[in-house]
């Protein structure tokens, strides 16, 4: 696990090695333990490193015989086996990251579809396709994982080709000036994450998950597409044998994901995902688990610690809990926004953030149960989505401002992302629940909740694994029957049946609660003062009629929606200040916005 990032010039210029320092000073805390660099020709790539696996041999790049280059972040889970097919390979480590090298120089930019695991590698080829008989143009070549755990940005200017794993690496280089997107502001606000490709900082693009890109002369020629859910509708299975089959793959999945040479814990929600991952990992680990679980003292928001700590007593686990406090909220925020470049305003940043703080004393890499709800269909909205007709609802049919008169822009659009991933997804065998599905795992899986638990882990110099989302889970998981997902009003029904199996303590079948955290009542204790400061941001100030923000913020503590829309302008304004202006996240809420009202 680690940053990278990268240039190709054009017309054969060597790189600047100016660019190539701001790239790698914008990374380094992704990468606490070391660095590598490459440059050859017009190509030239950095990498900070977060030892993982291979601590002493394991630094990059890696090159290979025919002089391709490599540097890569995140984990091939299945290194061992591919290092026992490659038998005429002389490896010069015992790294997770090496044997895509020697993949590459045979499959070509079909190299990926050997790879089990989570990344976003870089490959410097500088004389031709693999096994040709023929020399060939320089090439570099960038891939992403099928679900897109790992980010990788780029821009193309002028001067050529960048990469990087953090947007606002590419700011820090002098690559791009940082400006908004105003098509994906309102998708921001609206929906509290942005959809494909385009960022909202303009001229920054996202390499698509499962996306391989050939760049040739700095710019890009070939573009192909590796998907994380496999074709086909709903398989017929009875429940014995679906249980027997989902028993081995998650135990073959967080068995892989548990490959480490460092510590490693979990995250214990009590949910359904986070206790079935304890529940296999306590199965599978001779010594008790380390399991961290949030907290919100003196408020309202819903405690998980006395079931969390029944689940954690069941499965033998050392239980830590840990206090996420409103003062936590004012204190954090800011360094949280600055975190989260690739803006996601999902209130679980917070205690996400605060937990990967925690954990780093004692492990650096975390597993966590993202991707449960998506593959297993546990969202309520999966059940009004896929009712008969006249019943059924679009997944998203409100944005977080509809009815509330704050927004001076027009809301028309917010939506087209959506309904481009809902008509891309669709297919001729797929049921609607799988196509509800897919729908969140293009765009809401690795643009929310992805990229939050990559930036709060990243920014600790954690890593977070996440064993739901894994190749062999995907296909069994994906191609259930509907009715082994959704079972009248309760969703992820397979796994909750598993669940009562594997650990009848965790009581898999009680209604679901969900994760809350209480954001609209800490805003609330900051009350019109918080409003007047966050309407006095340049940007939210064009962005809202006057006087409602402050008027919304009053009203924060009276309603859900108010809460929530009041979190997202909370959240954009700190985010705009922080990678817009490029003020640092120097003291708490108040001092941050303070610094931005006019003089009077």
């Amino acid at each position: 696990m680690c940053g990278i990032a990268g240039v190709m010039s054009r017309g054969g210029i060597p790189p600047d090695a100016a660019v190539l320092d701001a790239l790698a000073l914008a990374l380094a805390h992704r990468g606490p333990d070391g660095g590598g660099r490459h440059i050859e020709a017009s190509v030239g790539l950095i990498q900070t490193r977060l030892a993982i696996i291979d601590l002493e041999t394991g630094r990059q790049p890696f090159r290979e015989p025919g002089g391709a280059a490599l540097v890569a972040n995140g984990e091939i889970y299945n290194y061992r086996e591919l290092r026992r097919e490659l038998t005429d390979v002389a490896f010069i480590s015992a790294s997770d990251c090496e044997p895509p090298l020697h993949l590459y120089r045979r499959l070509g930019v079909d190299f990926t579809s050997r790879l089990r695991g989570m990344y976003a590698i870089a490959i410097h080829d500088p004389g031709g396709p693999p096994g040709g008989t023929t020399s060939g143009p320089e090439r570099l070549i960038l891939a992403r994982d099928p679900f897109g755990i790992k980010p990788l940005y780029y821009v193309e200017t002028a001067a050529g080709f960048a990469f990087a794993s953090e947007a606002q690496a590419l700011v820090a280089a002098g690559l791009v000036t940082p400006r908004l997107r105003r098509e994906s502001l309102v998708e921001l606000l609206q929906l509290q994450f942005t959809t494909g490709a385009p960022c909202l900082l303009e001229g920054i693009h996202r390499v698509l998950p499962g996306e391989t890109l050939v760049v040739i002369d700095g710019r890009i020629v070939e573009r192909r597409h590796r998907p994380a859910l496999p074709q086909g509708g709903p398989r017929p299975l009875d429940m014995e044998s679906a249980l027997t089959r989902l028993d081995e793959v998650l135990a073959d999945s967080i068995d892989m994901h548990q490959r480490s040479d460092v510590p490693y814990g979990m995250f214990l929600s009590g949910g359904i995902d986070s206790t079935a991952v304890l529940a296999m990992m306590a199965r599978l680990n001779a010594r008790p688990v380390l399991a961290y679980t949030a907290w919100f003292p003196g408020t309202d928001a819903h405690d998980e610690r006395e079931h969390a700590r029944a689940v954690a007593r069941a499965a033998g686990a050392e239980h830590v809990e840990v206090e996420v406090s409103e003062r936590d909220f004012w204190t954090l925020l800011p360094r949280v926004a600055a975190a989260m470049d690739d803006p996601a305003a999902d209130y679980a940043v917070l205690p996400t953030f605060r937990l990967a703080a925690v954990a780093r004393e004692s492990v650096k890499v975390i597993l966590s149960g993202e991707g449960g709800d998506e593959l297993f269909a546990g969202y309520g909205r999966y059940r009004t989505a896929t009712r008969p007709w006249p019943l059924r609802r679009a997944m998203r049919r409100r944005g977080t401002f509809d009815g509330l008169d704050v927004l001076r822009l027009t809301a028309e659009g917010w939506r087209a992302g959506i309904t481009a991933a809902e008509r891309d997804e669709a297919g001729p065998e797929r049921s609607r629940l799988q196509t509800v599905q897919a729908v969140d795992c293009a765009d809401w899986l690795p643009n929310d909740l992805l990229i939050k638990l990559d930036r709060c882990l990243m920014a600790h110099g954690v890593e977070g694994r996440v064993p739901f989302l894994d190749p062999l889970v995907a296909d069994f998981a994906f191609r259930l029957p509907d009715a082994m997902k959704i079972h009248g009003q309760t969703g992820k029904w397979l796994l909750r049946r598993w669940l009562s199996l594997a650990m009848a303590a965790s009581k898999p079948f009680a209604p679901k609660r969900g994760f809350t955290v209480p954001v609209g009542a800490w805003i609330d204790g900051g009350g019109r003062r918080l409003g007047e400061l966050v309407a006095a941001v340049p940007a939210v100030a064009e962005l809202c009629r006057p006087g409602s923000v402050p008027a919304l913020f009053a009203a924060a503590g009276r309603g859900r929606r108010e809460a929530f829309a009041a979190w997202t302008l909370l959240f954009f304004a700190l985010w705009y200040r922080r990678h817009i202006l490029g003020l640092p996240p120097e003291g708490d809420v108040f001092a941050c916005l303070a610094d931005l009202r006019p003089a009077t």
